[in-house]
């Protein structure tokens, strides 16, 4: 299915003006008619109360071509289950009364910018609605929004690579391009969108682990490298953007730009993993101190032997450097112990 854009002239106006002067002498026919059936021509007014008549019962069809478009906005046209073309620019358009709009996805609500109501999903979306007799009359607005719209799906539970279960939520920039496919292609687009927004989450998600790990290949090149959920999150976000595309191009959408705005692990291992990074980060940590203590334990002994301060043998080296460490890499500051005795 190919869009077809009609390049209708912005006639509104000029049709609304006419169908107003059509109705005006249909009815002024019918009035006259009426006052010749009392008068002396009493067939002639008959004829023209029975053609006013009709043209007051009928006058107001064209009034239903007559269509308004705000900039940004599209309107799919069929003429008895045929598709007519699409009406793409802002204008006021008069188009055969007989074609009707379509848009499968109008009556759809999801979590995005444009039809969300509270963050909750709703089965219609109301243009107009009013009471006619006891009952709630309701008028779905068939336009096609072709602006840039976020949709903000749900958080999911996925497993990453090494089978940990982690909570990840996205926002999803996209826009419709050709209204026929986004139409006609699929049953609701917006749906559609959302269905396959979960699906490629799922497929990338997987692949990389949440944080940096070991002998873990993220690109499918054979090679391991330090691709992480944490680390690496624009990376995620543009491969998720590219297998959404994959998926939506036969529903004529174009994906702009796809952002990770939540990502935690799940409930039932947070707690166990905040305990291994702690560990992990006491780890590194110690490390860091113990390569500190080393290098001022060598730089003091060196500093001694040069100065000739103090002669050390063996033993005496080795009582030095245990201080020096214990001093150097405690938790808590060293009381001395001052030795008022000689050396040795």
């Amino acid at each position: 299915m190919e869009e077809k854009v009609l390049s209708v002239k912005k006639n509104g106006f000029k049709a609304m003006f006419l169908t107003i002067l059509m109705l005006i002498v249909f009815v002024a026919l019918f009035v006259v008619g009426l006052c010749m059936t009392e008068g002396s021509i009493p067939a002639l007014g008959g004829v023209l109360v029975a053609v006013g008549f009709i043209g007051m019962i009928f006058g107001w069809i064209p009034f239903i071509g007559l269509k308004v478009l705000k900039p940004q906005e599209a309107l799919v046209l069929t003429l008895f289950g045929k598709y007519v073309g699409t009406l793409k620019n802002d204008g006021f358009y008069w188009v055969n009364p007989f074609c009707t709009s379509f848009n499968p996805a109008a009556k759809t609500k999801l979590n995005q910018s444009g039809d969300v109501n509270g963050g909750n999903k709703a089965p219609t979306i109301i243009a107009a609605s009013g009471e006619v007799g006891g009952q709630t009359a309701t008028v779905v607005n068939n336009k096609i929004s072709l602006k840039i719209m976020t949709l903000n799906n749900s958080r999911q539970k996925i497993n990453d690579c090494l089978g940990n279960p982690v909570e990840i939520g996205i926002a999803v920039m996209w826009r419709v391009v050709d209204t026929a496919k986004a139409v006609f292609n699929v049953d609701n687009y917006k749906e559609y969108l959302s269905l396959q927004c979960d699906s490629a989450l799922r497929n990338i998600v997987r692949i990389y682990p949440y944080d940096i790990a070991e002998n873990v290949d993220t690109t499918g090149d054979g090679v391991a490298d330090e691709g992480s959920l944490r680390g690496s999150s624009e990376v995620v976000a543009e491969r998720i953007r590219q297998e959404i595309q994959q998926k939506v191009n036969e529903a004529g959408l174009e994906i702009i730009e796809a952002r990770i705005t939540y990502l935690a692990y799940a409930p039932e291992i947070a707690a166990v993993m905040l305990q291994r990074q702690q560990a992990r980060a006491i780890i590194d940590a110690r490390k860091m101190i113990v390569d500190g203590a080393v290098g001022m334990v060598e730089m003091a002994l060196d500093r001694l032997e040069k100065g000739g301060l103090v002669a050390l043998d063996d033993e005496r080296k080795a009582a030095m450097v245990s201080n020096l460490l214990v001093v150097l890499c405690g938790n808590h500051d060293a009381q001395p112990v001052i030795n008022s005795g000689t050396l040795y």
